[in-house]
């Protein structure tokens, strides 16, 4: 199974225990928004509360390049504030897990 599979299954279940088990100790995310970066524990800390919200809603996604050493996939989001956005998301992987994430949005709104 490809990492971008991995994910999407994690991300459809909204499985916080099998995302977090995708992602290297020394991952780091950084958020589009606002350029700060989160640490693995705060980036689960996060990514619980979007998968309670039900508002938080990836309409789509698709994998755009993958190889041993990044993922390239494009999403449509939906967020609870009402805002829409394309996002495309870039991991960076280190022994078959993420080390880092980054996110570019456009607003579709």
């Amino acid at each position: 199974m490809t990492m971008y599979d991995k994910i999407s299954q994690a991300h459809a279940d909204k499985d916080v225990t099998a995302f977090m088990d995708l992602l290297h100790e020394d991952f780091v995310f950084v958020f589009h928004k606002s350029g700060n970066s989160f640490s693995k524990s705060q980036w689960g800390e996060m990514l619980t509360g979007m998968f309670a919200n039900d508002k938080f809603v990836q309409h789509s996604s698709r994998c755009i390049y993958e190889n041993d050493d990044i993922l390239v996939q494009h999403m449509l989001m939906s967020y609870p504030d009402n805002t829409k956005e394309a996002v495309v998301g870039i991991s960076m992987l280190k022994a078959g897990k993420i080390i880092r994430m980054e996110t570019g949005a456009t607003s579709l709104n």
